[in-house]
């Protein structure tokens, strides 16, 4: 019996303590939200199957991490294995989104030789009284960073599903680039029974298919 999915993208959310990471977590998988939520002891496993394009569904392994620093290392021992990252900050906490570049750099330095897609979200959206982080300069960071920004809300369910939805698009374009694909012993992209062959041919050099 073939699998009903085509790919598996391991992706995790990354960013500091109380920024929402499972509350975004919870609205994207169990369409849930709730005002008072247990901080995340280690790591979190949640699960959703995405239709990226008509007959291409994807399924996504997503790792809600924590952000205290001491469960630090029991998080980065995931980030080599992952293909997609969130970066969350709080638009309510300065501190969190002045740490992003730190939790940018932690993660790139931990998944070399691999890729990993990052989106860079600014969550809490609908406190808009008390934003102390601007959309202006969380894009210029995302710039910055060569990444996309959304903001977000999983109380108001605001952009939660787009947010999902780029990231994983991005890496699916990265895959039609050859840029990305599955490998032995990395667990960040796997294809299923029924995948469709993505990848260019020796012939056919990724440059000569796609724009990446």
């Amino acid at each position: 019996m073939d699998m009903l999915w085509q790919y598996q993208f391991r992706i995790i959310l990354l960013g500091d303590s109380t920024v929402g990471k499972s509350s975004l977590l919870k609205r994207f998988t169990d369409g849930l939200y709730s005002d008072v939520a247990d901080p995340t002891v280690g790591v979190d496993f949640y699960a959703r199957s995405l239709e990226i394009e008509p007959g291409v569904k994807i399924k996504l392994q997503l790792w809600d991490t924590a952000g205290q620093e001491r469960f630090r290392s029991i998080t980065t021992s995931y980030y080599r294995n992952s293909v997609g990252g969130l970066l969350v900050f709080d638009l309510t906490n300065r501190k969190t989104f002045d740490h992003i570049r730190d939790w940018h750099r932690e993660v790139v330095e931990h998944v070399k030789p691999h890729k990993m897609v990052f989106i860079l979200i600014g969550h809490k959206s609908d406190l808009t009284a008390e934003r102390r982080v601007f959309r202006d300069e969380a894009e210029k960071l995302a710039a910055t960073l060569g990444v996309r920004y959304v903001e977000t809300s999983a109380k108001n369910n605001s952009n939660v599903d787009r947010a999902f939805e780029l990231l994983t698009l991005d890496i699916y374009e990265l895959m039609k680039c050859g840029e990305i694909m599955p490998r032995d012993g990395w667990d960040g992209v796997k294809s299923g029974l029924n995948a469709k062959v993505l990848y260019p041919s020796e012939q056919e050099p990724p440059e000569s298919k796609c724009h990446c």
